[in-house]
């Protein structure tokens, strides 16, 4: 099989293995768990949305320095590595270079790029889908962002204006960081804590360049999460990625790390306990 088809052998695979009728025995125990906790975190979520509304939001907005506070440039450096369109191209082309490099390695190597691959394509998907699910809410809701109308008003809406001074809640960046953090943790559990790290820096930056309310921030995090945990059981149940438990968690099967790519003799066998689908 020449490059070329071989290339599109494993995209035809792996597109199919995403789409393709869950399988999994115990998918129903997984969905009632995920009905569980998108209730209970719904329910605190909304709560906590609503109180930062009422008393949190004017106040904390007016704390903040002037938008474009000149020494802030810093902050907004940082606060692009939260940018929906820049963490979701990183993610495609990713999962491209290493299913464009996976034809041309040794066979230990390939399994691992294509693992690999297959890791960057549900980032990508458990980011895509809240950031999407957050834009259409932006322009339904309307919310101004801080100081739209020349003050602190929390509650000053244009409803279906899809304009980008009314597109405050939820936080795009919020949505993103939150989600790509979630994700990777997910996937690699000891990431949890940089990961946690760079979510908060990003939502940080949200709130100090004015670009959101903390509800805002706060809303935009929560949908990253539920974002993710849909994803994953989307792929646990099609036996993918994850697996899941006896009663309904769902856990990552080993992977490869990018250190699997490099340095493995050839003749050395591919560990087969957990392996998932193509």
């Amino acid at each position: 099989m020449n490059y070329i088809a071989t290339i599109a052998s494993l995209a035809r695979q792996g597109t199919g293995a995403i789409f393709r009728p869950p399988t999994h025995s115990r998918r129903a125990d997984a969905r009632r768990r995920l009905a569980r906790h998108w209730l209970w975190s719904l329910t605190i979520g909304a709560t906590a949305v609503i109180a930062l509304m009422i008393l949190v939001d004017a106040p904390e907005i007016r704390l903040m320095p002037p938008r474009g506070t000149a020494y802030l440039w810093p902050v907004r450096i940082l606060t692009d590595f939260g940018k929906s369109s820049y963490i979701l191209s990183f993610l495609a082309v990713m999962a491209m270079l290493l299913l464009l490099a996976a034809p041309l390695m040794g066979r230990v190597e390939k399994m691992a790029a294509i693992g690999l691959s297959q890791r960057f394509a549900f980032l990508f998907l458990a980011v895509g889908v809240p950031v999407e699910i957050g834009e259409l809410i932006k322009g339904v809701v309307g919310r101004a962002r801080p100081f739209v109308g020349g003050v602190a008003n929390p509650f000053n809406y244009s409803h279906f204006s899809w304009s980008e001074a009314y597109a405050s809640f939820p936080s795009g960046h919020a949505i993103a960081a939150t989600a790509l953090a979630f994700g990777v943790s997910v996937l690699w559990p000891r990431a949890i804590f940089a990961m946690g790290l760079y979510a908060a820096a990003i939502i940080a930056t949200r709130l100090v360049l004015l670009a959101h309310h903390p509800s805002d921030v706060v809303a935009g995090a929560l949908l990253g999460i539920l974002g993710v945990m849909f994803v994953r059981y989307w792929y646990a149940s099609r036996h993918l990625l994850f697996r899941i438990g006896s009663v309904g968690t769902i856990h990552p099967l080993p992977g490869p790390g990018f250190r699997h790519l490099k340095g493995l003799p050839r003749t050395q066998q591919p560990h087969k306990e957990g392996a998932e689908n193509p």
